[in-house]
């Protein structure tokens, strides 16, 4: 009897564990971690992606916002999830960045695969609209003559932190870095006078720019930005090496099966292609540039090198 109770008991098992193997991706919410603060450019732009994933695929897309220690703890959060599609990490230059600048990380790349890029940003250098640069030119002839003028630095791992460093190193200046947590809090402080210049992605600054609460003097981006079509590169005012682009894009676990990455690539080429969504995130400052998953793969090879070189030249100032 118990013999015959068992074989019920594991038939009945098996035909549970075969009908939910069988039940299309997804069958329950998505988180999708986000490393850095509600309101900064990665939050914004990846809800306004999610949006229009979770109404493809008809399942809720969950932003779970962990920042601090400059994007780890939520890269080690998704490091550690289980990789079945249901816990996504809101990827952007730290994966790449981080690895390169510090020796104790609790992740590392090869714990993730990236599933699809979904948008660029250009980051702009501003200053408060009280200060006296009025052009870039200005601001670095203030900075050799007034060394350590604060800037506020939105993290490590961040691109617009990068900028920084290598507009110290091109221009042969200093500045006195201060810590945030994120863009949002650096802007507080800029809209104060608190600081005296910083680095930000454009969908932080915007606004903020527009209403003449802070002033642009170039952007970091290799061409300039169709919201701020008199705002000079970093290339034209002389400083090409300070080419930095921010990108966005989503990564899975490790293991998480090819079916469930591709399914996540065309729901992210759905949303990249909606014009809803394209005008949302380009009104933010965003730029929607979709690669799947074989041409992410391609573009963070070639970022990860370029990165490498970026950092050698930190590292010799």
């Amino acid at each position: 009897m118990r013999t015959l109770y068992r074989l019920i008991l594991h038939a009945a098992l098996a035909v549970v564990a075969c009908t939910a193997a069988a039940q299309p991706y997804p069958s329950k919410p998505v988180r999708v971690v986000v490393p850095y603060p509600a309101g900064g450019a990665v939050d914004v732009v990846t809800r306004q992606i999610t949006n229009h994933m979770a109404q493809a695929l008809g399942q809720p897309f969950v932003i779970d916002n962990r920042p601090g220690a400059n994007a780890n703890i939520g890269a080690e959060t998704v490091a550690r999830s289980a990789p079945d599609g249901y816990t996504l990490l809101a990827s952007a230059t730290f994966l790449l960045l981080n690895p390169l600048l510090e020796s104790d990380l609790r992740w590392s790349p090869h714990d993730f695969v990236p599933v699809a890029l979904f948008a660029t940003s250009p980051n702009i250098l501003v200053v408060p609209a009280s200060h006296s640069s009025k052009s870039l030119a200005e601001f670095i002839a203030l900075a050799k003559a007034r060394p350590g003028l604060s800037v506020g630095d939105a993290g490590r791992g961040a691109p617009q932190t990068m900028a920084v460093e290598l507009l110290q190193h091109a221009a042969g200046v200093e500045f006195s870095n201060v810590g945030y947590r994120g863009g949002p809090q650096v802007l507080s402080d800029l809209l104060n006078s608190q600081l005296d210049m910083s680095v930000l992605p454009l969908g932080v600054v915007m606004s903020s720019i527009s209403g003449g609460r802070i002033r642009a003097l170039a952007s970091t981006s290799n061409h300039r930005s169709p919201l701020l079509p008199d705002l000079p590169t970093m290339g034209e005012s002389g400083y090409s090496e300070v080419t930095v682009i921010s990108w966005y894009g989503f990564h899975a676990p490790a293991g998480t099966p090819r079916h469930v990455i591709d399914r996540l690539s065309d729901a992210v080429s759905a949303a990249s292609s909606d014009a809803a969504t394209r005008s949302h995130v380009e009104a933010i400052g965003g730029e929607i540039s979709f690669m799947p998953t074989e041409m992410f793969q391609k573009f963070l090879a070639s970022d990860w090198s370029r990165w490498i070189l970026a950092v050698q030249t930190i590292k010799r100032r």
